[in-house]
């Protein structure tokens, strides 16, 4: 049956054809939030041998003839619109993905991602990186082996990095690093000698109540405008956002005790995760467009609400009622304290808790492990060195354990080798725009500090980003909603306006 954005009855019979695998994924996905939350660990190695099981099956079903069939008649229509051909390029890649990575891997890969994950846990837990170096040795190789599966040009980092970014290649990575890296040395020095953003500050030692941040982190969610019908709030070991479809979004933080502003900034870094999911045009419910475009324009929502928004001046004057009614240390801090306490600038060893500035750097280090690990000139024994090096080299800290180095992230022992560039592929786009913004809607700063602003931006990121879904590739969608490819000169624009200014 056709839907409004679907004119022609192959395109209709496509999505019916595709319908089980994403009642699939729907199901996988929400095997993997209870995994992260609730699963009690007794229920590791069942589960992951369901995923396991599921992931193979999730390959037949879109290599059964009846798809291949319905994909193929679809691609011999003229004229489709561009919701249409969305629907064609997005299974299309799916089914060359799932072709070219054989049964057997794709099953032994999916085991030992959910093994390697509780191995990490544990290894982190106790800092002994021994316990997950087999591990991540394995990993290596498949993550070597999946690249090979799916073939490459220049280097084979650019198999690993299209499956996380549709079209990314190690040159368009250089580049942006290229760009970013020597500017935010030069600002994070100034910012260092001038002393108006701290690198400490008497707040990050403050203990909270768990139930006092808990309201906290609701009553934000409140103001930033998170549908409750149609999302949940949990807590996990590492902060994410997963979604079953556009009615059903989830998003998690964690809770430390001390210092309240990581899990804050989590909250609302997953919120621009979660907008943009519960944002897609509901007309795309259960179909393969009903998700984000990329991974990078994901990030690039989250980091708009993180650090665009929330981190502002103005965002921050806005919520101060909420936290000085739950957080009574909170007297005698002034609304201009709180905002620099947000903004601390300090090179740290741990990537979830750095600041702008140096948030990238550490992103970096991760995209030159991975380029050697995946082109065979490092192996998982050189790990933790190399990283330590790295970490002096660009930040000047050196961690004293694994957890505060190369066993601090979950991202390895997912297997998810070709993310992490993802993160300042968002950065960059985020501060773009924000640029989009200033000089359509007469600045973000003047919608930042009011609830009916945030909503503008809610409606300007629906209308330009989320309503498309995967409808379009990441470039196009960017060149589409921003006017012009990603450029990283407005990264490098917005820390010298912000960091620089006081």
């Amino acid at each position: 049956m056709k839907s409004g954005v679907f004119e022609h009855q192959e395109i209709a019979e496509l999505v019916e054809a595709y319908r089980p695998v994403w009642a699939l994924g729907h199901a996988l996905s929400l095997m993997s939030w209870d995994s992260e939350t609730y699963m009690p660990r007794g229920g590791v190695e069942e589960r992951a041998l369901a995923k396991a099981e599921l992931q193979v099956l999730r390959r037949k079903l879109l290599l059964r003839d009846e798809l291949k069939k319905a994909l193929e008649r679809a691609k011999s229509v003229e004229g489709l619109n561009e919701y249409e051909e969305g629907i064609v390029r997005v299974i299309e890649r799916e089914v060359r993905i799932a072709s070219s990575i054989p049964e057997k891997l794709l099953y032994e890969f999916s085991r030992l991602r959910e093994e390697a994950t509780h191995a990490w846990r544990e290894a982190k837990a106790k800092d002994d990186y021994s316990i997950f170096k087999p591990y991540m040795e394995k990993i290596i190789e498949y993550a070597r082996k999946i690249a090979d599966s799916l073939g490459w040009e220049g280097h084979p980092y650019n198999a690993l990095l299209d499956l996380y970014e549709e079209g990314l290649r190690v040159e368009d990575v250089d580049r942006i690093f290229d760009a970013i890296i020597p500017e935010s040395k030069a600002v994070l020095e100034k910012v260092r000698s001038s002393g108006y953003f701290p690198e400490r500050h008497p707040l990050e030692e403050v203990e909270y109540r768990r139930q006092d941040m808990e309201a906290v982190n609701r009553e934000v969610l409140d103001v930033l405008g998170y549908p409750w019908d149609r999302g949940r709030l949990d807590v996990s070991p590492h902060p994410f956002t997963i979604s079953m479809g556009v009615g059903d979004v989830r998003i998690t933080t964690r809770y430390e005790g001390r210092d309240f502003r990581h899990t804050l900034f989590a909250v609302i870094h997953e919120f621009g995760h979660a907008l943009y999911e519960l944002q897609v045009d509901p007309r795309l419910k259960a179909t393969p467009l009903a998700g984000g475009a990329s991974l990078g324009v994901h990030e690039s929502q989250s980091r708009f609400w993180e650090n665009v928004v929330g981190r502002s001046r103005e965002f921050t004057g806005l919520i101060s009622p909420v936290l000085r009614r739950h957080l009574s240390f909170l007297k005698g801090y002034s609304d201009e304290e709180l905002y620099r306490y947000f903004n601390i600038v300090r090179p740290g060893l741990i990537r979830v808790e750095a600041d702008e500035l140096t948030y990238n750097f550490h992103i970096y280090l991760r995209y030159r492990l991975e380029k050697m690990m995946v082109a065979g000139e490092i192996k998982a024994g050189d790990l933790p060195e190399l990283w330590n090096s790295m970490m002096e080299e660009l930040l000047g800290v050196k961690p004293k354990g694994y957890r505060d180095g190369v066993l601090q992230d979950i991202h390895w022992s997912h297997g998810s080798i070709g993310y992490f560039p993802t993160y300042t592929l968002g950065n960059v786009i985020a501060a773009q725009i924000k640029a989009k913004v200033d000089s359509e809607l007469g600045g973000l700063e003047k919608l930042a500090g009011s609830e009916e602003g945030l909503a503008r931006l809610r409606e300007f990121l629906a209308d330009r980003i989320h309503r498309w879904g995967s409808t379009f590739p990441p470039k196009e969608l960017v060149k589409r909603a921003l006017g012009e490819p990603i450029n990283p000169e407005y990264f490098n624009s917005y820390i010298r306006s912000k960091f620089l200014r006081d």
